[in-house]
């Protein structure tokens, strides 16, 4: 596949994430051609037609309308590629589908770019014979300005059972516990109220979002389990020594 990435279609191009990467494209001067779920089937060939990578910005549950009605359209050497929050059943759906260069990607950041943070994109090949698209699509973004890495499927859903699930999960546990609590509201702390301001936007804005990622990922239920086994420590009463595994992060101690 020596063809460079010169005209990317967009399904989904007017969301968020969509539109974001149309901006980021057209500004390294690709042709970008946008796709929306009111665009005809006229307006569907004329811009597969040609193209040399098809990226999917579309949730989860969209994901096998979308490929039924693309797929069909599609031929090699097009790259057909997701910016999704999980991999392993859109990736799977993406090669059952379409024979051609498949590859999965997770932009780790929204449409806005807190500053000072450093925006992550992981790349995975859907087969072993996707590397190279894979390297052409982890280009891509590295000329927009992110870091790529290389992942899998399983590595990433499992890395983001915890970052996003969990995180997702674990929130609205310790949050619908204190409701229990009569008065609990008038003794609020700053590391509480911080707390709090993390989870606003969670519960109040996307919730539908963490809960749609989080059910479609394979392992929340394992990483779950795996974390109930460490609450079980703290009501036992070992808080220090989850408090010490716990400091790993900051240590950068692989022993942890």
């Amino acid at each position: 596949m020596a063809k460079g990435i010169d005209h990317i279609t967009i399904v989904g191009a007017d969301g968020q994430m969509g539109s974001h990467f149309s901006a980021d494209f057209a500004g390294l001067g690709l042709t970008v051609t946008g796709l929306d779920r009111d665009s005809s089937d006229e307006d569907v060939r004329a811009a597969l037609s040609g193209c040399d990578l098809l990226l999917l910005s579309v949730p989860v549950t969209a994901m096998d309308a979308v490929l039924e009605r693309m797929a069909p359209l599609l031929k090699a050497p097009t790259i057909l590629c997701d910016v999704g929050s999980v991999k392993v059943m859109p990736v799977k759906a993406m090669v059952k589908r379409y024979e051609g260069p498949v590859v999965g990607t997770h932009p780790l950041f929204g449409a806005v770019v807190p500053e000072g943070f450093e925006p992550r994109v992981a790349v995975m090949p859907g087969r072993s014979r996707d590397e190279e698209a894979a390297a052409l699509v982890g280009d891509l973004f590295t000329r927009c300005g992110y870091t790529c890495f290389a992942s899998t499927p399983e590595d990433h859903d499992r890395a983001m059972a915890y970052i996003q699930g969990l995180n997702y999960t674990s929130t609205v546990a310790f949050l619908a516990a204190a409701r229990d609590v009569d008065g609990i509201r008038e003794f609020v702390t700053p590391s509480f109220k911080r707390r709090l301001d993390a989870a606003a936007k969670m519960l109040t804005q996307d919730t539908e979002l963490f809960e749609i990622i989080s059910e479609a990922n394979p392992f929340l239920q394992e990483v779950s389990r795996k974390f109930m086994s460490y609450l079980s420590l703290a009501a036992g009463g070992d808080l220090d020594l989850l408090a010490d595994r716990a400091q790993w992060w900051w240590r950068n101690d692989e022993a942890y």
